[in-house]
């Protein structure tokens, strides 16, 4: 898995077109092996970026939970504890 992939679902406020959008650029790219491909492969990579995405968002739209929704600004700062503890 990425790491720079970040969970989506079950957010308050519910994950932006944007966050979506880079969540699938990240996937292509590591999927790819390239972060910037040729002039040859830029449309096939752009449009498996849209798909992606595309299925990425029906998915978030069709996921349903009883949790409660997470706070990003809570979950970031268990990300940097743990971070912390990891790296030091």
């Amino acid at each position: 898995m990425c790491r720079n992939i970040r969970v989506l679902h079950n957010f308050e406020p519910p994950a932006t077109t944007d966050e979506v959008t880079a969540a699938a650029l990240q996937y292509v790219r590591k999927v790819s092996g390239t972060t910037k491909p040729s002039q040859a492969n830029q449309e096939a990579f752009d449009r498996a970026v849209h798909e992606v995405a595309h299925a990425t968002q029906h998915l978030l739209d069709a996921l349903v939970t009883n949790a409660p929704p997470k706070d990003r600004e809570v979950e970031a700062a268990k990300a940097r504890e743990r971070a912390k503890l990891r790296y030091g």
